[in-house]
């Protein structure tokens, strides 16, 4: 079961964004639900995964090997663990959410889209569950083309700015993650192995890789990675993208895509070169708390909120970067935890904007004021998100950062508190910019009659909201079995990192596991 709920989850979208083409561009209704039903019977399928993945086993699950390219020893190799199940399960949840959010807001090249928006999820889940270098690249760089045209059609008045220059960091990181590649499999090649693409076999040999060499690959990686988080002084096309996406586009872009970068860090910089990353672990932590006091100081100053909003994305993945690089199990497990917390808590910050923007067409703060009395429970909702991104005990932003600083801490290779103690101030700027931001456009004195005859939430917002509300408190109480599927997987990778002579993680697969039974061609 867990192999084809592990296929359809892939596929679902792809064959969806193939059948919404034969669709004739007039009909947008039979479009708008060929899609949503696409994407919500693809969240349905991933579910399907839970029940059948084994937390206590840290060897990849629901392995596919399908033979490609036998010259380059290429192949379709697809699986999960404990640290990119959650990781997909976000992405089948945030898609429909986005596509419901571009019902009533998308008017033109309706088709297009659609189409687009379901190949996108194609290549984000791809990348979340390729294990195989080639294929991993293939994915990577398929999701460019349908973001680049979401921003670029969609988006606002400098929208062709903000998706060239989205286009251009990615691809610039993108085309050294390939250098890098190529040269793996080269190394496999020069070791007698023969050269390959199948990260199992590179994750065996790369940690005997001479360390000059194995430095240049290091950071061929990390800054495809760090361009993707965003990291400072890499951030700079996020702000940008944001305010020129339209609201699903920024939902996708915070929930999902900035999560590539870090999920790359892991499984690749940790994974492949333990060595360098503890090498390069703290000037990677020093740019990481920059990020969270920069990118926190800067937010205070917006005035516009969507920009505030995206400048909030830049702080909070700092945390998640330097949860990575303490190599901690408490660390990386924190990292793990906010990349779903920031998946579900900024993506709502972000459908707050729009439910605002698609009333009064104006982001700025100026504009607004005293909304709470016109629009009750939008303002329960919006505190909801707001209070989760702050990480107020209780709510999933909590529980993530808390682990994150609490690894940094205790970090024997970043050996100094000197990064908890000054991260630890990015949680009180945020709760002053946000809260600043929430009192100013919710509070206060109402003087534009604009203002005075909004309506509260439609039905269809509700159902984009409400959901990912419940998910924050849920798991602001009880985070307890994300982390029992991370646990396992987070540890291996930190014993690995901490001890390069063990065995590599996530390498095995089980003779007899039943989730790999049923699987193609299982690697042992």
């Amino acid at each position: 079961m867990g192999v084809s709920a592990l296929l359809a989850t892939l596929f679902g979208p792809l064959l969806g964004s193939i059948a919404i083409l034969f669709i004739h561009r007039d009909q947008t209704t039979a479009i708008k639900r060929t899609a949503m039903v696409i994407s919500c019977v693809t969240f349905l399928l991933s579910l399907l995964m839970i029940p059948a993945f084994d937390a206590s086993n840290t060897a990849l699950q629901f392995v596919v090997n399908q033979p490609w390219i036998p010259a380059l020893d290429a192949g379709f190799r697809l699986g999960v663990d404990g640290i990119s199940l959650p990781l997909v399960l976000l992405t089948t949840l945030i898609m429909p959410i986005a596509l419901l959010a571009s019902y009533d807001s998308i008017g033109k090249s309706v088709k297009e889209y659609y189409a687009l928006m379901l190949l996108l999820q194609f290549g984000m889940t791809g990348v979340f569950m390729a294990w195989d270098t080639f294929l991993f690249y293939v994915f990577w760089e398929l999701i460019l083309i349908p973001m680049y045209f979401i921003i670029g059609i969609w988006g606002g008045k400098d929208r062709i700015y903000a998706a060239i220059k989205f286009f251009l960091y990615t691809l610039v990181g993108s085309l050294l993650m390939l250098v890098a590649i190529v040269w793996l499999g080269l190394e496999s090649q020069w070791a007698g192995h023969g050269f390959t693409a199948d990260l199992t076999k590179l994750q065996q040999i790369s940690s005997h890789v001479g360390f000059n060499v194995q430095q240049f690959l290091f950071w061929a990686f990390a800054l495809s990675f760090l361009i993707k988080v965003p990291l400072f002084p890499l951030h700079t096309w996020l702000p940008d993208a944001h305010v020129q996406a339209p609201t699903a586009g920024s939902v996708i872009l915070a929930g999902v895509l900035l999560k590539l970068g870090t999920y790359g860090l892991i499984r690749f910089n940790l994974g492949l070169f333990p060595q360098a990353s503890v090498h390069f672990a703290e000037i990677i932590s020093v740019f990481a708390v920059i990020g969270i006091v920069y990118g926190a100081l800067v937010a205070m100053v917006q005035t516009d909120i969507k920009k505030l909003v995206a400048y909030s994305s830049v702080s909070h993945l700092g945390f998640v970067v330097l949860g990575i690089f303490s190599v901690t199990t408490e660390g990386v497990q924190g990292a793990v935890l906010q990349m779903v917390n920031h998946g579900i808590s900024t993506p709502m910050l972000f459908l707050c904007v729009g439910v605002l923007y698609e009333r009064r067409h104006t982001r700025e703060i100026a504009d607004y004021g005293g909304i709470t009395k016109v629009m009750p429970r939008f303002a329960v909702l919006f505190a909801i998100a707001m209070f989760a991104s702050v990480g107020l005990p209780g709510l999933n932003g909590f529980v993530g950062e808390f682990l994150t600083l609490l690894g940094a801490f205790k970090s024997q290779t970043l050996g100094s508190w000197t990064y908890a103690i000054i991260s630890a101030s990015g949680v009180i700027f945020a709760a002053v910019y946000l809260l600043w931001m929430f009192q100013r456009v919710m509070f206060g004195t109402n003087d534009n009659a604009e203002n005075h005859h909004l309506r509260d939430l439609s039905r269809s917002e509700y159902w984009q909201l409400v959901p990912l509300a419940l998910l924050a408190i849920w798991l602001g109480v009880n985070p307890k079995p994300l982390m029992n599927m991370s646990e396992k997987g987070v540890q291996a990778v930190v014993n690995w990192v901490q001890n390069p002579s063990t065995a590599a993680p996530t390498i095995t697969v089980p003779t007899q596991a039943p989730h790999a039974a049923h699987s193609m061609n299982t690697h042992r």
